[in-house]
């Protein structure tokens, strides 16, 4: 049911992290976009304000422009009233005729609010002041001066008045340029606070974001590598916090279960093992007994009986005394092989004194002088003294055969719960785990009763083995 449980969990959870990567994306669109519609809005007001405000600029030069007109059209009549001369009239000319053109300029650049005041300059400029008073009083002026004074009265009315217009459609339309400013002003403000406040506002979406996705996915998988590792190196204990969400929930889980599962596995796999060793062990000591209390009796009771008819063979029969002779020998040595063969199957000095006789019985058939550093006050359970006594046994077989040591020395502690164990040799070094050095079975054996088993052995230096075994 459990992992029914967990694969529904993790199939609702399915999806969580991703929906939350597009919420977050698109409230992070969302503000970049509200950001740019009022940066476009904003850039749309100051270009028509620019727009409006050279518009302005060029209405005010036509303003100008009108009145300058107006101004010498009156400036020329009273220099030719006053001196009569023919360069007033020239200059005239000019501004008249420059005038109706500066006047549908100027109408043609107002805007609503000006254009019925330009219209009215253009009319009264060209109609009234141009048709109707400037050329006729030019004419008058022409053929009798002291007339064209007495009408330049009026004149001078209406070019006051339309210089008068002129200066209010100046006035107005600075007006208007000063609003359009202050218009322009409060657009860039917004422009400024629409890119600070978008700026800022992604800046903490995008802080936020990267710190949910640091601790929502960063984390959890850094958790769950280092979980991994440590799974990896042998550590089956290693579990790691089911705090994600979404995607990086169900990596989690899955991670614990697998560690559940291996934990298990293993848990099996040392409980059989050791079974196996047991039952290995219990078969080689029925063995070594069957041998030690049946065929080995029975041939030293042979022995016995062929020295006995040996004794009773003729004296003037010496070759049959010869062959029984040599039968007896050949059954003496048969006997020495069994026994040898039988202390390899299960030596019966460790079962009956424990693991220090055993280990001096090594040290006195190795064929390399043996240095033994042995303190075990008690007895150990029955397993590690076999795993201990194969691991000695091993090593010092490997010494004599590959190492061309002068000694080796045995170091065996019990101390707490842990029995510590080293063979050291001062031989040619070089050796490997498990290229012919016959210690791999040892190895399963030690791991079997959850020990650890090291080979050092660099090339010239000699050979170090070393077991760890727990007691408990």
């Amino acid at each position: 049911m459990r992992p029914l449980a967990s694969r529904a969990r993790g199939t609702g959870a399915n999806g969580d992290l991703v929906r939350r990567v597009i919420v977050a994306s698109g409230f992070l669109v969302l503000l970049i976009s509200s950001a740019f519609a009022v940066l476009f809005r904003c850039s749309v007001d100051l270009r028509a304000s620019q727009r409006l405000a050279q518009q302005s600029e060029e209405l005010l030069l036509a303003a100008d422009q009108v009145r300058h007109s107006v101004v010498s059209l009156q400036a020329d009549l009273r220099g030719y009233e006053l001196t009569g001369r023919e360069q007033f009239i020239k200059r005239w000319q000019v501004a008249q005729a420059a005038l109706p053109k500066e006047a549908g300029t100027l109408t043609r650049l107002a805007n609503s609010a000006q254009r019925i005041r330009t219209e009215q300059v253009q009319r009264a400029g060209f109609a009234d002041v141009v048709k109707e008073y400037s050329m006729p009083l030019m004419n008058v002026a022409k053929q009798d001066l002291p007339a064209m004074r007495a009408s330049a009265i009026e004149n001078d009315r209406r070019v006051e008045a339309i210089r008068g217009e002129c200066h209010r459609i100046v006035l107005t339309e600075r007006k208007l340029a000063a609003a359009r400013e202050e218009r322009a002003a409060s657009v860039a403000d917004q422009a400024v606070i629409a890119t600070t406040g978008g700026l800022t506002g992604s800046g903490v979406l995008v802080i936020g974001y990267a710190g949910y996705v640091t601790r929502a996915v960063v984390h959890p998988v850094r958790r769950a590598a280092a979980m991994a590792g440590r799974l990896a190196d042998g550590d089956l204990t290693a579990r790691t916090s089911e705090t994600g969400v979404g995607e990086i929930g169900v990596l989690e889980r899955s991670f614990n279960r697998m560690a559940d599962s291996l934990e298990e596995s293993h848990a099996e796999l040392s409980t059989s093992r050791s079974r196996i060793l047991a039952a290995a062990d219990q078969a080689r000591r029925r063995i070594e007994r069957d041998l030690h209390d049946g065929t080995q009796q029975r041939l030293v009771s042979l022995v016995l009986e062929l020295r006995s008819a040996q004794g009773a063979v003729p004296v003037d029969q010496p070759e049959l005394r010869a062959r029984v002779a040599r039968v007896s020998t050949t059954l003496l040595a048969a006997l020495d092989e069994l026994r040898e063969l039988s202390r390899g199957i299960h030596p019966a000095v460790l079962s009956e004194g424990g693991l220090p006789p055993a280990l001096r019985a090594l040290a006195r058939r190795s064929l390399v002088p043996v240095e033994l550093d042995v303190h075990v006050p008690r007895r150990l359970p029955e397993p590690v003294e076999v795993a201990a006594y194969y691991v000695v046994s091993e090593a010092l077989a490997n010494t004599a055969k590959h190492a061309l040591a002068s000694y080796v020395r045995v170091s065996v502690h019990a101390r707490d719960d842990v029995l510590c164990l080293s063979v050291h040799d001062d031989g040619v070094g070089g050796a490997v785990l498990g290229q012919g050095s016959g210690l791999v079975g040892l190895a399963d054996r030690v791991g079997a009763l959850d020990g650890t088993l090291t080979l050092h052995s660099p090339s010239g230096h000699g050979t170090t083995v070393q077991a760890r075994l727990p007691l408990s």
